[in-house]
C-alpha cells in the first residue's frame, strides 16, 4: 500500500508539473520545455522525439518548426480521402543545407527530421572524416502509392512517409554511394555507417545494406509507427 500510495504521489506530481509547463505556470528554457516549438537548429535532447511526434497532426505547428531551419519547402493541399494514397500534411521539400537530386514529396514530420539529421548528424560527421560539407543528398524518391514488398501492408512510402536516400557528394564533388562504398574499406564506408547512426536517432526506422539484399544500394527512413534500425 505504501508503494502503491507513493507512486501514485509521483504521478500526480509529474501530471502536475507537465500541466504548469503546458500552461506557461513554470518558466524554463524552450529546450526543456516539453510543449515549447521545436527548434530544429537547438542540440537535441531527450524531449525532441516528443517535439517531433507533436507535428504528425498538427501542420502548422510542423510548418512554424521548420521555418527554424534550413529546409525550403512548399505546402501541399490535402488530396481528397477517396484517392487510393490519400497524402495529408505534407510538403514539397526544395532543399536543405544540402542540395537534393531532386525535389521529392515528404510529410511535415519526414522534412523535420531531415532536417534535425542534416544538421546534427550527417554534416558534423562529413567535417569530422573529410573536413568539408554535404553539398548534395541523392535519393530516388519518397512519394509511391505501393505496398511493402511481399506483402499487403502499406509502405510509409504511400504516405509520402519516407524517403530512400542511394549517395552524398561533398563539396569538393567527391561521390559517396551506398552501393559502391558500403562495403568498401576507407572513410567512405566509415561515413556511410555513421550516416546510419545519425539517421537511427532522427527517423523511427533506417534500413541500409545490413537489413537485406533489396536494400543494398540506399538507406530506406521513415517516420512510421515502429522503431527499427538495421
Amino acid at each position: 500500500m505504501t508503494i502503491f500510495r507513493g507512486f501514485l504521489i509521483f504521478c500526480l506530481v509529474l501530471i502536475g508539473i507537465q500541466l504548469a509547463l503546458w500552461r506557461g505556470w513554470l518558466d524554463v528554457p524552450p529546450r526543456w520545455n516539453p510543449w515549447a516549438l521545436l527548434d530544429i537548429r537547438e542540440t537535441p535532447n531527450l524531449l525532441t522525439g516528443f517535439k517531433l511526434w507533436r507535428l504528425q497532426d498538427d501542420p502548422l505547428l510542423c510548418q512554424q518548426a521548420l521555418s527554424r531551419s534550413s529546409l525550403r519547402f512548399t505546402a501541399l493541399a490535402d488530396s481528397r480521402s477517396d484517392v487510393a494514397c490519400p497524402l495529408n500534411n505534407t510538403l514539397r521539400v526544395h532543399r536543405a543545407g544540402v542540395a537534393f537530386s531532386s525535389s521529392f514529396i515528404a510529410s511535415c514530420p519526414l522534412a523535420a527530421a531531415f532536417a534535425l539529421f542534416e544538421r546534427h548528424d550527417l554534416q558534423p560527421a562529413a567535417q569530422a572524416l573529410f573536413g568539408q560539407r554535404v553539398a548534395r543528398v541523392e535519393h530516388v524518391g519518397s512519394f509511391a502509392c505501393r505496398t511493402i514488398a511481399g506483402s499487403q501492408r502499406r509502405s510509409q512510402h504511400a504516405a509520402a512517409n519516407a524517403l530512400d536516400i542511394i549517395g552524398f557528394r561533398l563539396a569538393d564533388g567527391r561521390r559517396i554511394s551506398v552501393l559502391q562504398d558500403w562495403s568498401k574499406p576507407g572513410k567512405n564506408a566509415e561515413f556511410l555507417r555513421q550516416a546510419q547512426q545519425g539517421a537511427c536517432r532522427r527517423f523511427n526506422t533506417t534500413l541500409g545494406p545490413a537489413y537485406n539484399a533489396a536494400h543494398r544500394d540506399h538507406f530506406h527512413v521513415d517516420m512510421g509507427r515502429w522503431r527499427m534500425c538495421r
